[in-house]
């Protein structure tokens, strides 16, 4: 219909404008995530002077803090930066240019840190995979059985596979590593772990920690750190990538052991406070929840899946994750018009499909601060889309939610 059309047309055929959407938006995003409003508070603090005592005494507690999250006594170093800048940290920071690292595909993620380390150049080699099913360990002890010089200086691994809904089991891949006497060193990106499910730097043998603000921590983006051991630390000392704002060794010659530059002192106030609410709900408890919540996000998914519906995108329970699920579409069935649907009729929010899967599947994030009534509205929501959208589903996917949560 043109213009002209439009105007002159019976006001039966001119559809009326949707006004705004009201209410809180249900923000269920795999990330950034909600940020508690006890964290916003303590972000608005008035700007300190970053070498006084009393921010001194915030900064040492929240240093001790990502400590205990990370479950470490090592090395952490914070940037202000998302989590691209400690990817990028983690590379320099110990490799060399011609090195050779390998990286274990997950999804749209390691493929990321596989093109940030060329760019760096780094020579890279892929532990290929089914994005469905997830990397097998068997490759992965053939890939390093097939090193028997080391040239492999190091292993990056994504524990969360944010576009795909899937975990990469870091104490598995530790063990690999240890039965084939390999020495590389073991990167592990948690950016959507941390804070959410299980992670223990020390005990899994985590050479280096990528990490970030957005996600399990409830911060706003724009901090980042990487927990580094004193293996990875002596290996720094011979790494010759050029470096300046990341280098580890400018940094360990600075009071706070970070920040060549202004520190972020802000984003520390809040911090200090989300790592109060982790430790205050326990992160046992943290984990629990983040898993009840997930079963129960899954429990409708296998309910809309019938009559060629929507589908789990993870094809192996053993490796779903507990802090978003990626939901693949029907055939014929673009996810962007639910999520759109969701948005601007429900005001929902979820997740698009990162790279290959664009259009394929949307992705509902839950993790961070969230809870029951809340992945509650926005299940019904997104069964409200799809029928809305035409998407052939089963019925019922809320009602097995429910079940779910009240049986766990």
């Amino acid at each position: 219909m043109t213009a002209t059309q439009a105007a002159t047309a019976p006001a039966s055929l001119t559809p009326e404008p949707r006004p705004p959407a009201r209410g809180r938006l249900f923000f269920a995003n795999p990330g950034p995530t909600n940020i508690p409003d006890s964290v916003l508070r303590a972000v608005s603090q008035a700007s300190v002077d970053f070498m006084s005592t009393d921010f001194l005494r915030v900064y040492d507690s929240c240093m001790e803090g990502v400590k205990r999250v990370l479950k470490t006594t090592q090395h952490v170093f914070f940037y202000t930066a998302s989590g691209h800048g400690a990817w990028e940290a983690s590379l320099v920071n110990v490799l060399s240019p011609g090195d050779t690292i390998l990286i274990i595909e997950t999804g749209y993620f390691s493929l990321g840190w596989t093109q940030m380390a060329e760019a760096l150049g780094v020579k890279v080699e892929t532990v290929k995979a089914d994005w469905r099913m997830g990397a097998d360990m068997g490759a992965i002890a053939q890939a390093l059985a097939a090193d028997p010089e080391h040239r492999i200086k190091a292993i990056g691994a994504v524990h969360n596979e944010t576009a795909t809904g899937s975990v990469l089991p870091l104490a598995e891949l530790r063990a690999v590593m240890d039965a084939a006497g390999h020495p590389a060193l073991l990167m592990a990106d948690t950016i959507s772990s941390l804070g959410s499910f299980d992670f223990r730097m020390d005990e899994w043998g985590i050479d280096i920690v990528v990490g970030g603000s957005q996600k399990g921590l409830m911060l706003p983006t724009g901090m980042s750190f990487t927990g580094v051991s004193d293996k990875a630390l002596a290996v720094h000392k011979t790494s010759t990538m050029p470096k300046h704002y990341l280098d580890w060794s400018a940094m360990m010659g600075r009071r706070h052991k970070s920040f060549i530059g202004t520190v972020p002192t802000t984003l520390f106030y809040g911090l200090a406070e989300s790592l109060r609410l982790l430790e205050d709900e326990t992160l046992d408890h943290v984990f629990a929840r983040h898993h009840r919540l997930a079963e129960a996000v899954r429990a409708a998914v296998r309910v809309w899946s019938a009559n060629n519906g929507p589908q789990l995108f993870n094809l192996n329970p053993s490796r779903y994750s507990d802090s978003v699920t990626a939901i693949l579409m029907p055939e014929g069935h673009n996810a962007e018009a639910v999520r759109k649907i969701l948005l601007e009729r429900f005001n929902v929010s979820v997740g698009g499909g990162l790279g290959p899967l664009g259009g394929k599947v949307f992705r509902i994030g839950h993790l961070g601060d969230l809870n029951e009534p809340m992945i509650l509205g926005t299940l019904a929501s997104v069964e409200m889309a799809l029928e809305l959208a035409g998407v052939p589903h089963g019925k019922g996917g809320v009602d097995a939610a429910m079940a779910s949560l009240v049986a766990n």
